[in-house]
């Protein structure tokens, strides 16, 4: 395999537009937006930097990926001769449904489509298209240069042959790959998300504050970040949607999102994109500030 298309240049897809490129691969970068494709490149020349002076790559390798990478506007254009598209586009379900059905129609026949999904059923995703047995989940963590996972999820109809082939990509690509099996929140949401709800409803019901709640975790659990600061991280709207899938898709009322988390949604409270969450955001600073609105 040597020529992949990436679908969606926001920060995700940037993320594997890097590693895919790092890895020697042919990439199309497409995005309906030529500003996000020129930011995106932007972003992805910084990671390397970054890279090189951390001291873990060598300049030249900077070079060579940024020339494996070519940004495309058209979807048709982009995928044609594609072997695997990696769709990571925002998780809406029938933005996704969308762009799976016009891949499907401009895509090679033998080409293996992934979604860099975090929730949204493989299976429903596949269904759109006229080869479910080649749909395959490929869950990329944030930010995709530095994590190592690779949640790989099956569908209904994935065959063996196009996990093993994706395995073997995900390694290929210094990744560790985890296969799993599709149902709601599969492994990685299923278990992160009512830990973070938890923490929400903790806050909530006025257990502890902010930075207590992220300081026990942190420091009695040996997490990097609390799980407060990882909603804001992830955003509070995507932890949201998450949430939802998996209360609609269990209909457990464990899964039932903080009435907070809700409020802050609703009130675009968002966390590090929108500047403000349960700790505000000051461009240029890296200090953790919590919101006025829990001190």
């Amino acid at each position: 395999m040597k020529k992949v298309a990436v679908i969606g240049a926001g920060t995700m897809g940037n993320g594997i537009a890097h590693v895919f490129a790092q890895a020697g691969f042919q990439v199309s970068l497409i995005d309906i937006s030529t500003d996000q494709l020129n930011k995106a490149l932007a972003t992805i020349a910084k990671n390397f930097d970054r890279q090189i002076a951390k001291g873990t790559l060598a300049a030249s390798v900077k070079e060579t990926a940024l020339k494996n990478i070519t940004p495309v506007t058209t979807l048709a254009t982009g995928v044609h001769d594609a072997e695997l598209v990696v769709e990571a586009a925002t998780e809406n379900i029938e933005l996704k449904l969308n762009i799976f059905k016009q891949i499907d129609e401009h895509a090679s026949a033998g080409c293996i489509l992934a979604t860099n999904t975090s929730s949204i059923s493989i299976t429903r995703i596949a269904s759109v298209t006229n080869r479910p047995e080649q749909v395959i989940g490929m869950h990329f963590m944030n930010p995709v240069p530095v994590m190592k996972l690779v949640e790989i999820i099956n569908g209904y109809a994935t065959k063996a042959e196009v996990t093993d082939t994706i395995v073997a990509l995900s390694k290929q690509l210094g990744k560790v790959p985890c296969v799993v099996n599709d149902y709601p929140g599969f492994i990685a949401n299923r278990i992160l998300m009512p830990m973070i709800n938890e923490a929400i409803y903790s806050l909530y019901e006025g257990v502890a504050g902010v930075e207590e709640i992220d300081t026990v975790m942190k420091l009695g659990m040996a997490h990097p970040m609390g799980p407060l600061q990882l909603a804001d991280f992830i955003g509070l709207d995507v932890c949201l949607s998450i949430l939802n899938v998996l209360h609609d898709g269990f209909g457990n009322p464990k899964y039932a999102p903080c009435p907070l988390l809700v409020n802050m949604v609703t009130a675009k409270k968002l966390g590090v994109k929108s500047g403000e969450g349960f700790y505000t955001y000051t461009p240029g600073s890296k200090d953790l500030v919590v919101s006025v609105r829990f001190k």
